[in-house]
């Protein structure tokens, strides 16, 4: 596909933002914010919206992922600047940024509740950990908020997994009818991707591969042919989170006649570890472990730093994550890669086949992250204000695509990235780390939106479009069920870090030894709240539909 794409004109009018610059306090140029900004709102206790509120603080969680590929502070940047000027004019709102990081959040954001110096406002991906702060009563109930929050309302719109009910209200507790958490619209629903070395598959005159024989056939030859290749090849890498950094592989295990109300039960703490199939699953990890196809070193990976940097080194040979991980403009893979190697390339391939002949994988549904105000908090008015400021397009559109001419370029009618590499970086894609309420861009239609996707990444548009149809090929969300779940709170780290623990071991367990690991691992987890869970959730489960 041409890089040139013919699409909405109208587009370049949603991207108008103001260009003049002004000193801020990090020292980066952030451009001014607008003076005619609309806060046509109202307070809780019935003042004018052309009043504006008395200057409240409040603090701010976001994810720290650390400094790799030139990220910068992500409490003090170019970005962090803007939203703070634009904030204090707007909504009289002074903001704080608080770092937690994206590899251990769960660690610090239960440190930081349980001292009662949680940020006014928080967010976090674990419905789990959410059930556990609510059930300890320390989230805020925002109904009495709910007027505050029109802006968010029009953003999130409909929720499409629960018919007749917006998504502003997905989180809502049925028996008392409170709700302690927002979440995030989710525009873009592919989930992960498996990507592999295009130029080593050409080197050796291999096809991509387009079932699991050939994938894992791929490997071995990849691995007999470093010299050919020109280096100490690492066919497969992973981390220890090995149910989503091999997730697309094991799912094409898992019993395709299982019912959506059984998965949707015996799912717990998001890990399918006790459906039927996934055993097998892992036992062919196990296989490809002994045969020398996986990194040796996986189980010692924390985060994904080693894996970016063997990557970017030229030495792996495929690997599993994010549909558009291997071309999104941070960290950079592949424009990492081709620093190193030149002719370098990654493509997204689908190679994983069920026993129905399906290329079954997840997606999302629509919500994702879950934005939240703690119990703690003395200004919850202000926080909520600021969670719907995040909904007024004029802001999260400049968060998104930031100024033209430093952060993207109108190409028909389009935004194109311009890659960052000074103060203008972005530390996370779209700026999801500040925008909150969203995940990507929305156009108004799947197939316009997947080419203004492509034209957002500094790679050729051909790569996004082809990683996008591969990730959402047979691509099925879980099922919402609207109860409210309790019991998975107080188990969800220790089944968390048990769940890596236990993969890790069976992954790595000598030859004939993998059922006797697995079997044990299982009757742990099951033991240490697994059961429970499923208890809970078998009792409590209606038809969605």
């Amino acid at each position: 596909m041409k890089k040139a794409l013919i699409l909405l004109l109208a587009f370049a009018m949603l991207l108008t933002v103001a260009a003049c610059g002004s000193k801020t306090e990090s020292g980066n140029a952030a451009p001014a914010p607008s003076s005619g900004s609309d806060t046509s709102t109202q307070t809780s206790s019935g003042e004018p919206a052309d009043k504006k509120p008395e200057r409240t603080k409040i603090r701010v969680e976001v994810f720290d992922r650390g400094t790799d590929g030139g990220k910068t502070d992500p409490t003090n940047n170019y970005w962090t600047d803007w939203i703070k000027a634009k904030v204090l004019e707007d909504e009289n709102i002074e903001v704080e940024f608080v770092a937690v990081s994206r590899w251990e959040e769960t660690d610090m954001l239960n440190n930081l509740m349980a001292s009662g110096t949680a940020p006014d406002v928080c967010y976090t991906y674990s419905g789990d950990l959410i059930s556990l702060y609510r059930d300890q009563g320390g989230l805020t109930n925002l109904v009495p908020y709910m007027d505050l929050m029109k802006d968010l309302d029009v953003l999130l719109g409909e929720d499409t997994s629960l018919p007749g009910r917006r998504l502003i209200e997905r989180n809502r507790v049925l028996e008392t009818g409170e709700i302690h958490s927002i979440p995030a619209r989710r525009m873009n629903v592919a989930g992960a991707n498996t990507f592999i070395r295009k130029d080593w598959l050409d080197k050796l005159g291999l096809p991509i591969p387009n079932t699991r024989q050939e994938w894992t056939d791929a490997l071995r030859a990849f691995k007999n042919n470093a010299d050919k290749l020109g280096v100490d090849v690492i066919p497969f890498t992973m981390t220890p989170d090995i149910r989503w950094r091999a997730g697309n592989l094991i799912d094409s295990f898992i019993d395709p006649n299982i019912s959506p109300k059984d998965r949707w039960i015996n799912t717990v703490v998001d890990r399918n570890f006790l459906l039927p199939g996934v055993k097998e699953g892992y036992r062919y990890l196990n296989m490809m472990y002994l045969e020398g196809l996986i990194d040796p070193e996986f189980y010692l990976y924390k985060d994904d730093v080693k894996n970016e940097e063997l990557i970017k080194a030229g030495r792996i040979g495929s690997f599993i994550h994010n549909w558009d991980q291997a071309f999104r403009n941070s960290p950079s893979l592949l424009d990492g890669l081709r620093e190193n190697v030149p002719d370098g390339e990654y493509v997204a391939c689908d190679p994983f086949e069920n026993a129905a002949g399906k290329k079954y994988k997840m997606k999302y549904n629509a919500a994702g992250l879950y934005v939240f105000v703690p119990a703690t908090s003395k200004v919850p008015e202000a926080a909520v204000r600021y969670i719907n400021w995040l909904a007024k397009p004029e802001v999260y559109r400049f968060l998104q695509f930031g100024e033209e001419g430093k952060n993207h370029q109108i190409v028909n009618g389009l935004p194109a990235t311009i890659p960052a590499t000074g103060p203008t970086i972005q530390n996370s894609l779209n700026n999801i780390d500040y925008t909150l309420n969203m995940n990507g861009i929305w156009l108004g239609d799947e197939e316009t939106t997947a080419k203004a996707i492509a034209n957002g990444y500094t790679c050729d548009p051909k790569y996004i479009i082809e990683a996008m149809r591969c990730a959402m090929n047979d691509a099925e969300a879980g099922l919402v069920v609207p109860v409210t779940l309790s019991a998975a709170g107080p188990y969800t780290e220790d089944l968390r870090v048990k769940g890596e623990e236990g993969t890790c071991n069976a992954v790595r367990a000598p030859e004939g030894q993998f059922d006797a690991i697995w079997d044990a691992f299982i009757a742990d987890w099951r033991a240490s709240g697994a059961d429970e869970i499923i208890a809970e959730r078998a009792a409590k489960y209606v038809d969605p539909f």
